[in-house]
């Protein structure tokens, strides 16, 4: 009878001192032991890194093809010179400064598809590895456990979405995320309710932005890595600031820019990285500012790199 008692606290999950685990979290633990996962999920790191800088080379050529645009309406050469002669970076899928664009880019490469197949591993790998970082969130105040919980699961669904925009590209096909948050917010502001939640996923889009830009203002991704001794350690924890800043000022835009849209009940305004870096142009200096964020998004992917051999798994 003991023995079947036992059995049935295995079965159930309890540990030593009481303790339940739940059989995802039993899961999660198991899959963050396998080394080959682990390799997987710094593939991802690598990738993600990569997408980063192409992302944030495409943002830096669309500042530079505002600024002729802008140079040739003031000497007389058109004022729609903006509009009909399309820069570098506007054209095309390979011209988005997004996922997409950076996607379209690998494609285009003499090694694109096998490319686009590590994408496509080691993304889905990074974001299942999420999954089980916001299953495995432990806090003792349970409202900032679902906060952690609900910033990793995002962190998990972005990686997700872009290994599968990576598998269509490998698979021949086509993917435009603008196009893709477009048609969501067409449907979310046609459905009863669609608005609140249209304004609900930009404010947890603008969330996560402050926390990169939190992050990086105040060095807290250390903990995500083993920071190298000397001057490595230096430039990397650099880069690292630079980069979260960056991506946090572009993603908080992408939010503001999703509550916009649900507010005044307008799709085309909803947009994702691409459009959101657009819209920095036609701010006062924002061109300036598109310079930067473009080399911040190139200074995340460097972390990015750097965070693949030396992060906290």
């Amino acid at each position: 009878m003991w023995r079947r008692a036992s059995a049935a606290v295995s079965a159930s999950g309890i540990r030593a001192g009481g303790a339940t685990v739940s059989p995802g979290r039993r899961l999660a633990r198991k899959a963050q032991r396998s080394s080959v996962f682990a390799v997987l999920a710094r593939l991802g790191f690598a990738v993600s890194g990569v997408l980063h800088v192409i992302v944030g080379v495409i943002a830096i050529s669309v500042a530079l093809a505002a600024e002729e645009s802008g140079a040739a309406s003031a000497s007389g050469g058109g004022s729609n010179a903006a509009t009909s002669r399309p820069g570098p970076g506007s054209s095309g899928a390979a011209g988005r400064a997004d996922e997409t664009g950076a996607l379209a880019s690998l494609t285009a490469t003499p090694l694109g598809y096998a490319l686009l197949w590590a994408v496509v591993i080691g993304l889905a790998a990074l974001g299942t590895w999420q999954v089980t970082q916001a299953i495995l969130v432990r806090e003792d105040d349970r409202r900032r456990a679902i906060v952690r919980r609900v910033m990793e699961g995002s962190k998990a669904l972005v990686f997700l979405v872009v290994a599968g925009s990576a598998l269509i590209f490998a698979l021949g096909g086509h993917s435009s995320a603008a196009r893709t948050i477009h048609a969501l917010s067409v449907g979310a502001i046609r459905t009863p309710g669609g608005a609140v939640a249209l304004v609900a996923a930009g404010l947890l889009v603008l969330a996560v932005g402050i926390t990169f830009a939190y992050r990086g203002v105040t060095a807290d991704f250390r903990r995500d890595i083993h920071v190298p001794e000397g001057l490595p350690g230096k430039l990397t924890v650099a880069v690292g600031v630079l980069g979260h800043v960056a991506k946090g000022i572009a993603l908080g835009i992408v939010g503001v820019l999703l509550g916009i849209a649900a507010v005044t009940a307008d799709a085309s305004q909803a947009t994702g990285m691409d459009g959101a870096l657009r819209a920095l142009v036609a701010l006062p200096f924002g061109g300036v500012l598109l310079h930067v964020v473009g080399v911040g998004l190139i200074a995340y992917g460097a972390y990015a790199l750097v965070r693949a051999p030396t992060a906290r798994l």
